[in-house]
């Protein structure tokens, strides 16, 4: 496992990390003892940075990494996130009263004392301009209760504003080769300013493997179904923003990738790895195999300037024009 500094922290995380959104809910049904095993595995790999949220499951996430962790507070990072689980329009829910209930109740569940990276988790532009939730931040830093803070962001203008904050620690983004916007801007600008980089959704929610046809079909509990048009949250978290089967008709363009990287999947991935200022990906995954397929991303052959060149401008002309909402 190769390791990159998180911005100008003191955490030095696997640049192959994993997300647990799909082994706490939303991605249809998954299994309590893959999951833990999957973790496990991941660890025994050389994985030392892990990202959930208070609402992934209602906090089943959280307890899910308590137990796999259990022994290894000090070697394993761990990242989580706030604010949904209130209204995350509301000015209250980034009150110092309601951030530290959150902040206390994720300990809880992490059987932890200290949170080593704690997140606003998409929050609306004018909170993050407001800006009164970092001082809150602040305090808990101050106190011991958190390690450092960032914030899981929507749209590169959201990143740029966080940016602006001198206690902001990483950015955690949206970034693939469906999603490419971030490289223009964002990303060298938080290499300037010291902030990691976490890359979620590094699959285009599983489009980037390439193994779905415009026929394909997701459960009901599945976020691929019940926000595949923005229903419930932002539309850009489920297949970059793409209508579905578009999605589709566009990863097959990239199926050349694959060619001496194993798959569609790694071969995406080592792309974003290969992009300057990232610090990590966050791959999800509900069981050992998929942790296993993941973990080969680092491990595959690079691209080339001319492939880099027919990739960007692959984005610029056939994906860009098709994302719904802000980029």
């Amino acid at each position: 496992m190769n390791y990159r500094q998180l911005g100008d922290t003191d955490l030095r995380i696997s640049e192959v990390s994993f997300g647990t959104w799909a082994i706490g809910g939303d991605w249809g049904n998954s299994s309590d003892e893959e999951a833990l095993r999957g973790l496990r595995r991941a660890m025994e790999e050389g994985v030392n940075f892990f990202d959930t949220a208070d609402v992934y499951g209602g906090g089943h996430a959280e307890k899910l990494l308590s137990e796999a962790t259990k022994g290894h507070e000090d070697d394993i990072h761990v990242a989580t996130k706030f604010c949904r689980a209130g209204d995350i329009h509301d000015p209250a829910t980034y009150s110092e009263e309601a951030v530290r209930r959150y902040c206390e109740d994720s300990l809880k569940r992490l059987n932890r004392e200290r949170i080593d990276l704690y997140q606003i988790h998409c929050p609306p532009t004018e909170i993050l301009k407001d800006g009164s939730v970092f001082g809150v931040l602040d305090k808990l830093k101050e106190e011991g209760k958190i390690r450092h803070y960032g914030v899981s962001v929507e749209t590169v203008e959201q990143g740029m504003l966080c940016l602006n904050v001198p206690g902001v620690s990483a950015l955690q983004v949206i970034f693939n080769l469906l999603r490419q916007t971030p490289a223009e801007e964002l990303l060298p600008k938080a290499a300037e300013k010291g902030a990691g980089i976490l890359v979620r959704l590094p699959l285009a929610s599983g489009l980037l493997t390439g193994k779905f046809t415009k026929e394909s079909t997701f459960a009901e509990n599945d976020h691929r179904n019940f926000n595949a048009n923005g229903e419930q949250f932002n539309v850009g978290e489920t297949f970059a923003g793409l209508p579905f089967e578009k999605g589709v008709e566009l990863a097959d363009e990239l199926r050349w990738i694959a060619e001496g990287r194993g798959d569609m999947a790694r071969a995406s991935m080592r792309w974003i790895l290969d992009q300057p200022g990232v610090s990590t990906i966050i791959p999800g995954f509900k069981n050992v195999r998929q942790v296993e397929d993941n973990l080969e991303a680092a491990s595959v052959p690079g691209y080339s300037a001319e492939e880099s060149r027919k990739l960007s401008d692959y984005y610029r002309d056939r994906v860009k024009p098709h994302i719904r909402g802000e980029i």
